[in-house]
């Protein structure tokens, strides 16, 4: 039975790339789903079953990180591999926690897809070979549980969307629709994580959000 996959990257041109490489690549993968962002992915996964999904760490809307914990509460058994310009062991780690078992940056990403593929999907774990050494300095083995107080996972669920929405631009009005709540709860959430990052200002806050890969200019 073919291994299916759904790829979600905002660039074209990164779908398509990896999309023929997987075709291309002499094994029984079939890309079943092409999504631009986190949420596009979650409808896609209710509509076009999927054993593994490609996500991009910083997809507009809902990035990858925040997909991977909601697709595997709604899938428990679905293999990640997360897919990313960045490779800091900040954003390493929090893939990882988030259930990610594979990571590919993207300048090795058509190399090593079709491989990454097939042992995330035995169960295994594939980090290519940038990545890996993050791994095996950290104190933050693969699989492990995710540990508390770390800068970025000091930020809920909603307070990570919040943060991304504002560094993508949106109004408090626009993240209000999105997010489905009230513009005082998008306020709230938006002084929650300046107060827990320490910063005060709206430009410190979107640089931040741009470092840490929660969103992308």
């Amino acid at each position: 039975m073919s291994i299916r996959v759904i790829i979600g990257d905002d660039h074209p041109v990164v779908r398509d790339g990896l999309r023929l490489t997987i075709e291309n690549g002499g094994e029984d993968i079939v890309v079943v789903g092409e999504a631009a962002d986190g949420l596009e992915v979650l409808a896609m996964a209710r509509t076009s079953p999927a054993d593994v999904f490609i996500l991009d760490v910083t997809m507009p809307n809902m990035n990858g990180v925040d997909t991977a914990r909601e697709l595997l509460k709604r899938l428990p058994h679905a293999k990640i591999i997360m897919l990313s310009l960045h490779d800091t062991k900040a954003i390493v780690e929090e893939a990882l926690e988030a259930g990610a078992r594979g990571y590919l940056t993207k300048e090795m990403a058509t190399r090593m897809v079709v491989e990454a593929v097939i042992e995330v999907h035995a169960g295994r774990h594939f980090l290519c070979p940038r990545i890996a050494h993050f791994v095996r300095q950290s104190a933050l083995p693969c699989g492990a549980t995710p540990r508390k107080g770390a800068a970025r996972t000091a930020l809920t669920a909603q307070e990570r969307k919040v943060l991304q929405l504002i560094a993508e631009g949106r109004s408090t009005r626009e993240i209000a629709t999105i997010l489905e709540v009230s513009s005082n709860t998008v306020h709230a959430h938006r002084n929650h994580v300046m107060a827990k990052l320490n910063i005060h200002k709206q430009a410190a806050l979107v640089r931040y959000a741009i470092k840490a890969g929660i969103a992308k200019l």
